[in-house]
């Protein structure tokens, strides 16, 4: 009797934990939006960075075997390897145009400079 109530219960927490969560806000979206380009450009920075680790261990391979053998015959023109973009850098990032949030804030006038606002006018 229970075990039969304990999984019972289980069923039911299993139930529950499997429900449908309610869309995210507006402002939720946003920061997910943002993570995910923010990400995306950490991720095209870290690929620079490799690119040019490459082309470096590169440099020194061909420096060093350079100067080690000289006597290799030359490669025919057939069997060139392919030409390799050059790395290609992603600047600093640039976060995406900040969506107009309007509020309680936004909605007050912005009083002049060196002059209070008046009692009448942000009550509007």
């Amino acid at each position: 009797m229970n075990k039969l109530l304990i999984a019972l219960l289980g069923m039911s927490l299993a139930g529950a934990a499997v429900a449908k969560l309610p869309p995210p806000s507006p402002e939720a979206q946003a920061k997910a939006d943002e993570a995910k380009q923010k990400t995306a450009w950490s991720d095209k920075v870290a690929a620079y960075q490799l690119c040019q680790a490459q082309d470096r261990v590169a440099a020194a391979y061909r420096k060093s075997k350079g100067a080690q053998t000289k006597e290799q015959p030359a490669a025919p023109a057939a069997s060139a390897a392919p030409t390799i973009p050059p790395c290609q850098d992603p600047g600093p990032y640039v976060a995406a145009a900040a969506s107009a949030k309007v509020g309680v804030a936004d909605s007050l006038p912005v009083p002049a400079a060196g002059k209070p606002p008046a009692p009448g006018e942000a009550k509007k």
